[in-house]
């Protein structure tokens, strides 16, 4: 049985304490087989935490030494006095990392986290107010402004604003897949008296990353050579293709088939910037059927064509505007 350390800090919000508990037991109530078992850890020298209003205090059953074995950390936001974690707490996060642990974070658990220097080199995500202080204080954490869960390595972090449910529900579909965590997430918010579609909106985003979007990312970028249908990105993400492009847009702010185009232009750019390939043959590599096809979207967004574009580059001259300044056009 996985064991789950929720490491629980002063000013944590009652409801980061209880959505772990609440995730996992849900998900083992309704799936025989599933089965964790989760700790809730005082983290401070006492067995009692202070929480955000209404309720003052909790008392915890389990300390910082009961998750030296746990298979999972997960670090809820707590209190914003801006001090550093004490070193017990690194150093317990730390050997949970050595160990070959998954750790999960949101809202200012992730600068925590970011405090143990895990998080260098890798990306990262938070509460939208407090991204520029996780990129201020931790200059080597490639921030994400979104919000939305992150997953590096063993690191998940997400904004938290449901506490941490994105973080647990990604954790969920790891270990058994993702129909169970769709499955727990739809009993979770079958209650809330909302339409339809914004309930398959919440669910598409918080399980944008657990629904394997992550490869079918990585599989455009090596497939761009290819005259891929929205149908054909939509089938290797194993969803429908309207659900494909709520979650795209939960994740890149762009469509599916926006997306690629994005990516198209850019490796089109690259390819002209470091290549001496006709603009011919960089058409077709980059999915572009011939010159012409190319040559009306390459003007969109950079102002020039892609012969005129490698002669300024060569030159030395501005090479038109930069794709993310138009790219919600493309």
């Amino acid at each position: 049985m996985p064991m789950i350390a929720v490491l629980a800090l002063d000013g944590l919000p009652g409801h980061h304490l209880t959505t772990p508990g609440l995730v996992f037991d849900t998900a083992a109530r309704a799936h025989p087989g599933v089965d964790y078992d989760v700790r809730l850890c005082a983290v401070g020298g006492s067995d009692a935490v202070r929480l955000g209003a209404p309720a003052p205090a909790a008392v915890l059953p389990y300390g910082l030494a009961d998750a030296a074995e746990a298979d999972v950390l997960l670090l809820p936001a707590h209190g914003e006095d801006g001090a550093r974690p004490e070193p017990a707490l690194l150093d317990a996060i730390g050997a949970a990392a050595a160990r070959g642990a998954r750790i999960g974070a949101c809202g200012t658990g992730v600068l925590t986290l970011a405090a143990t220097g895990l998080l260098d080199g890798r990306r990262a995500t938070t509460a939208w107010r407090h991204t520029g202080e996780l990129a201020r204080r931790y200059p080597r954490v490639e921030v994400d402004p979104g919000g939305t869960l992150v997953a590096d390595g063993p690191f998940r972090t997400s904004g938290g604003v449901f506490g941490g449910l994105d973080v647990c529900l990604r954790l969920l579909a790891e270990d058994h897949g993702e129909r169970i965590a769709g499955r727990t997430c739809r009993e979770l918010l079958s209650p809330l008296t909302v339409h339809a579609e914004r309930v398959a909106e919440v669910i598409d985003r918080t399980l944008a990353d657990s629904s394997g979007l992550d490869a079918t990312l990585e599989w455009l970028e090596r497939s761009l050579h290819l005259p891929l249908a929205p149908a054909d990105i939509a089938a290797h993400a194993g969803v429908s293709v309207s659900s494909l492009n709520r979650r795209f847009l939960a994740r890149t702010g762009l469509s599916a088939p926006r997306y690629l185009l994005r990516l198209r232009l850019q490796r089109a750019r690259e390819l002209l910037e470091g290549t001496d390939e006709p603009v011919e043959a960089i058409a077709v590599r980059t999915g572009f059927a011939s010159p012409a096809a190319l040559r009306p979207h390459f003007a969109r967004l950079t102002g020039t064509t892609p012969r005129a574009y490698r002669t300024r580059h060569r030159a030395g001259a501005p090479g038109g505007k930069p794709l993310a300044a138009r790219s919600a056009t493309t």
